[in-house]
C-alpha cells in the first residue's frame, strides 16, 4: 500500500527506540499528561452534569414550571380559565392551588411554612409529590378532613409521625370575645414527603386539600392561581409570555426562571469555569509536547540534513514532525478518553467503595442534598474536549516542525 514518505518517517520516529532516553521520557510525560488532563476533565464535568441533573429533577418534582395568578390576589373564575390554559400548546398539565404563609406548632415546637392547597387528582399533572412520599398517600387528602402532607425535615423538627395532629396558624385575624386572634386549625398528618435538602422543600412546604385551604384562608370558591407543567422546562418562559398575551383580564403569568433562574445560571457558569480551569492541565501537557518535539528536532539534525540534500522539500520536513506530534497527542487523547469514560461511568461505585474502605460517609445528606456522587456523561462535552485536545496538539507541532524545516544541511553535517 502506498504511503507518503513524510508519513512513513514520522511514524517511524514515533515507534523508534531513541538513543536519547531523556527525549523519550519527555514525550512519554506529555502523552500521559494529555491522557490525565482529558480523563480528569471528562470525570469532573460528568459529576457536575450529574449534580445539575439531580438538582433539576428534584426541583421540578416539587415546583411548577409556571404559574398563573391574578393582580387582585385571588382567582374566582379559575374554572373558566383552566380549560383554556390546559389546551394551550406546550402545556402538559394544569392544577389549581391556594397558597399562603403559615406556622406549624406542635407542643413547644414552631416552624414557619408555606401552606399549599391542592387537588390531589390534578396535582400529579404538575408535580411529582406523590412519588416523593415516603409515608402515607397523597389521595388521603380529602375535603373536610383537614389532612396535611409535610416534609421529612419538618416532621423531624416537630417530632411528628403519620396520624398525629399538628396546629396550623395563619396570619389572618379572627374576631373572638377575647379580641383579635390569629386563625388556626388542627390538622392530621396523612403523609410525609422527601425531596432532599435542595431548596428547603422538606421543611418549608405543607400540602392540604384545596377545599380545606379555601376554608382556612376564607377564599370561598376562589383560588390563588394555577400551576403549570410544560412539555420542556426551557420552553416555560416563552409559553408564559404567550399566555400573558392570550389570557383575558388582568393575569400574571410567571415562570421558574424569574425566581430560580439565577441559581441555575450560576451552576452553568461554575461548569464553564471548571471546564476552562481544567483545560490548563491539558495546556501544560501540550507545552511538554512542544519541548519533546524541539528536542527530537535537535536530536535529528543530521537526519534532516540528509533528507534535505536528497531533495526533500521543507514542507515535507515539517509534515514529518507534525505527524509525530499528532500521534503523541492522539495516543494521549485515546488513553484519556478510555480512562475518563470508565471513571465517569463508575463514579458512584468508586466513591461508595472508598466510603466502605474508610468506614466514613464522604457525602452526608445532612450537609448535601445527595448522599451519593451522581455522574452523567454528556457526549457534546466529550466531543469538545477531544476537539480542543486535537487542535492544541496540532498547534503544538508547528513551531518544532518549522524549526526543523529551517535546518541548513551544511551546518548540520559540519561536525558529523
Amino acid at each position: 500500500m502506498y504511503q507518503p514518505l513524510f508519513l512513513f518517517i514520522g511514524l517511524r520516529y514515533t515507534r523508534a527506540k531513541r538513543k536519547n532516553y531523556f527525549v523519550s521520557f519527555i514525550a512519554l510525560c506529555s502523552m500521559l499528561g494529555i491522557a490525565l488532563g482529558v480523563a480528569t476533565l471528562i470525570t469532573v464535568l460528568s459529576v457536575m452534569n450529574g449534580f445539575d441533573e439531580e438538582i433539576r429533577k428534584r426541583f421540578f418534582s416539587m415546583a411548577p414550571h409556571a404559574t398563573v395568578n391574578s393582580y387582585i390576589g385571588e382567582m374566582p373564575d379559575w374554572l373558566t380559565i383552566l380549560p383554556q390554559v390546559a389546551d394551550f400548546p406546550g402545556v402538559e398539565g394544569v392544577a389549581p392551588y391556594v397558597g399562603g404563609q403559615g406556622m406549624l406548632t406542635h407542643f413547644e415546637q414552631v416552624l414557619p411554612i408555606v401552606a399549599i392547597g391542592i387537588l390531589p387528582e390534578l396535582e400529579t399533572q404538575v408535580t411529582d409529590l406523590d412519588k416523593r412520599l415516603i409515608e402515607g398517600r397523597l389521595m388521603a387528602l380529602q375535603p373536610g378532613e383537614y389532612g396535611v402532607v409535610i416534609g421529612a425535615q419538618a416532621a423531624a423538627s416537630l417530632g411528628l409521625l403519620v396520624g398525629e395532629q399538628v396546629n396550623l396558624m395563619i396570619p389572618q385575624a379572627s374576631v373572638t370575645p377575647a379580641g383579635l386572634l390569629p386563625r388556626f386549625k388542627r390538622f392530621t398528618v396523612v403523609g410525609i414527603f422527601s425531596a432532599g435538602n435542595a431548596f428547603n422543600f422538606d421543611d418549608a412546604l405543607a400540602f392540604m386539600h384545596l377545599q380545606d385551604a379555601q376554608t382556612l384562608f376564607q377564599l370561598g370558591d376562589a383560588v390563588t392561581g394555577l400551576r403549570l407543567r410544560t412539555e420542556h422546562i426551557y420552553q416555560a418562559p416563552l409559553i408564559a409570555e404567550q399566555l400573558t398575551q392570550t389570557l383575558p383580564g388582568n393575569y400574571i403569568v410567571s415562570d421558574w426562571t424569574q425566581q430560580f433562574g439565577a441559581f441555575f445560571d450560576t451552576i452553568k457558569l461554575e461548569k464553564t469555569m471548571m471546564f476552562l480551569i481544567l483545560m490548563l492541565i491539558i495546556a501544560v501537557a501540550i507545552f511538554n509536547l512542544i519541548s519533546s518535539l524541539v528536542m527530537v528536532v535537535t536530536d535529528k539534525q543530521a537526519d534532516i540534513a540528509i533528507l534535505r540534500t536528497m531533495g526533500m522539500l521543507p514542507n515535507r520536513i515539517m509534515a514529518i514532525f507534525i505527524v509525530q506530534g499528532l500521534v503523541i497527542g492522539l495516543v494521549g487523547l485515546a488513553l484519556g478518553l478510555i480512562l475518563g469514560l470508565v471513571l465517569a461511568m463508575n463514579t458512584t461505585e468508586i466513591v461508595n467503595g472508598i466510603q466502605a474502605i474508610l468506614g466514613q460517609q464522604i457525602l452526608a445528606n445532612t450537609s448535601y442534598f445527595l448522599d451519593y456522587l451522581p455522574s452523567k456523561i454528556v457526549w457534546s462535552d466529550v466531543i469538545k474536549i477531544a476537539g480542543f485536545t486535537l487542535v492544541m496538539s496540532f498547534f503544538a507541532t508547528l513551531y518544532p516542525a518549522w524549526r526543523a524545516a529551517k535546518t541548513q544541511p551544511a551546518q548540520a553535517l559540519r561536525y558529523e
